[in-house]
């Protein structure tokens, strides 16, 4: 089993940042994908960005491009995601990811924190 805790959420004006943490623990798959995601109210979760095992392969949803980086810490056993420039919508819970890939795919989820963005 595997273990999310996503921190760093909170309340921020428009055009502030945050930075969001994720710490993972259990017996972690060493080939792996982690990512964030997210989901506002009335709207279904969202990829925003993941991370492969070296860092090697990074992609980002189209919104969040040029704002937002990911970033892994394997030693730490961490992942994070850097908000730079927000906005209103970009409010919404976020969830820190973690997708085994093989032998069986399979993805653990966090409990999510919320971000909210507003003035």
């Amino acid at each position: 089993q595997v273990q999310l805790v996503e921190s760093g959420g909170g309340l921020v004006q428009p055009g502030g940042s945050l930075n969001l943490s994720c710490a993972a623990s259990g017996s972690i798959p060493r080939i792996n994908i982690m990512g964030w995601y997210r989901q506002a109210p009335g709207k279904q979760r969202e990829l925003v960005a993941t991370i492969t095992t070296t860092g090697s392969s990074i992609n980002y949803e189209d919104s969040v491009k040029g704002r937002f980086t990911i970033s892994r810490d394997n030693a730490k056993k961490m992942v994070y995601l850097q908000m730079n420039s927000l906005k209103p919508e970009d409010t919404a819970v976020y969830y820190c990811n973690l997708h085994r890939p093989y032998p069986i795919p399979y993805n653990y989820w966090g409990q999510g924190t919320q971000v909210t963005v507003s003035s």
